[in-house]
């Protein structure tokens, strides 16, 4: 997979894309994320990316010109037009579904905005969609676009040691993850699991899926009814409400 990440900041973004698990992909030749400096295809002598907004108001605009010549330039080096994505805070919400989708792609672009954001011109001539990490508003689009290379990245054939490394996960098939545990096996008077010393994998894999539901249930109990749920867990989810609620009631009445 290639990607691009057209911004005013290229050294920001570089300096997280070279670390970790991404750094080490890139390196690996896994993964092929480049970063463009939009200023450098600016045809103003003074480097300018941006102007006042039409019908007045604070801050500045950027402008068309120089996004769409280094949209251009991509294109040409990609020998094809890459899916286009605005980080915006109007897009639509990020999701893990959609990091799926976007892995499965070739060729990715991310505009990142900055300032007031981008002339609709542009956004109207070549972006494919907007995409939104969250209903707050960030100086630019850098981080947004960083959090989407990763988590699109390490889904990427090649850059997690194995496909359950990321298939087991919270969000991935609609459900958050079970609780994970490692040495010692006791601390501060809390013990791992006795099923997890087992090494009865049938049973443990049981366990996994009946605390995945359990963690979606008190957390995010919105999923549910969204989740691929199979007969054994709706019983399951039936009885764990049930003792949730015998529970509470014995509380009451001590």
């Amino acid at each position: 997979m290639r990607i691009e990440i057209a911004t005013l900041f290229v050294d920001m973004c570089e300096t997280v894309l070279d670390t970790s698990i991404i750094g080490r992909a890139r390196r690996a030749g896994k993964l092929d994320i480049h970063c463009r400096d939009i200023r450098a295809y600016t045809l103003s002598k003074q480097g300018r990316v941006d102007d006042a907004p039409y019908g007045g108001g604070f801050g500045l605009v950027m402008q068309t010109e120089p996004i769409y010549r280094c949209y251009q330039s991509i294109v040409e080096d990609m020998g094809a037009k890459p899916h286009v994505i605005y980080m915006s805070p109007q897009g639509k919400p990020f999701t893990q579904q959609k990091a799926i989708e976007l892995s499965k792609m070739d060729n990715i672009c991310i505009l990142c905005g900055h300032y007031e954001g981008v002339d609709q011109r542009v956004i109207d001539e070549i972006v494919d969609e907007e995409i939104s990490i969250g209903d707050y508003v960030l100086t630019g689009g850098e981080l947004a676009a960083l959090v989407v290379v990763d988590a699109v990245g390490r889904l990427c054939e090649g850059v997690l040691a194995d496909e359950s490394c990321y298939t087991d996960e919270s969000h991935y098939n609609g459900l958050l993850e079970y609780p994970q545990y490692t040495r010692p096996p006791e601390w501060m008077g809390r013990k791992v699991p006795e099923i997890l010393f087992t090494g009865h994998h049938g049973n443990i894999d049981k366990w996994r899926r009946q605390k995945s539901l359990e963690n979606t249930l008190n957390k995010r109990p919105d999923m549910l009814e969204k989740a691929d749920l199979t007969p054994e867990d709706r019983a399951y989810l039936e009885e764990y409400r049930f003792r949730q609620q015998a529970q509470s009631g014995w509380r009451e009445e001590e």
